[in-house]
């Protein structure tokens, strides 16, 4: 069970990312479709498809490895997390004022990761109703954790949906933060399955 959870771990955080991978490439998608003549945004989609495709490929081939490949290749993988975000950073930068493509982005991006804490909460409750049933409050109160912190997070981004009109940078730090949450709230989840298997 304990590699089981530290794979779970590694899965949703590598999930979650290509979920805001796909949830950027579609809104910038559809920025292209509506300025066909503009060859960047093009460009740009070609370039952010390029860097996904390559995160998910190396994803899925660790998907059955063990802890410590997972831990080397999380490495990797942030890597091209952080090339993927950097560009479009650099995007928004660069492209002057794109207030409703950057309102567009971030809130398919907040709801990519309001959709991955709902899935990773999901993945914990069916692993934690298979492992011991001593262990069940111990459980639901990481879940109950989870899901509070799932809401305050998605409370935070809403905020920011509303207000409309700040820059990409504000927006790219909401959204980190939330990450970080996440990454969080799902390692505790995680570990308190693993740290139950070692005591069952």
């Amino acid at each position: 069970m304990s590699e089981q959870s530290s794979m779970h771990f590694y899965l949703n955080w590598a999930k979650e990312r290509i979920d805001e991978m796909d949830a950027a490439l579609a809104s910038f998608e559809i920025k292209a479709g509506e300025a066909k003549a503009e060859s960047k945004v093009d460009q740009i989609v070609a370039d952010l498809k390029k860097r996904r495709d390559e995160f998910q490929t190396q994803m899925e081939t660790q998907a059955d490895a063990g802890d410590a490949t997972w831990a080397r290749a999380k490495t990797e993988l942030e890597k091209r997390w952080n090339g993927f975000e950097a560009q479009i950073k650099t995007y928004f930068e660069s492209a002057g004022k794109q207030i409703e493509q950057q309102k567009a982005t971030f809130k398919q991006v907040a709801a990519a990761q309001a959709k991955a804490w709902g899935e990773a909460a999901d993945k914990f409750h069916e692993a934690a109703g298979k492992a011991a049933v001593a262990h069940t409050g111990d459980f639901d109160a990481v879940l109950k954790q989870m899901k509070s912190d799932a809401s305050e997070a998605e409370a935070r981004l809403q905020k920011l949906k509303q207000a409309g009109s700040e820059s990409w940078s504000v927006l790219s730090a909401a959204l980190a933060e939330s990450r970080k949450a996440f990454d969080h709230a799902n390692k505790a989840a995680w570990d308190a399955l693993k740290g139950s298997a070692t005591k069952g």
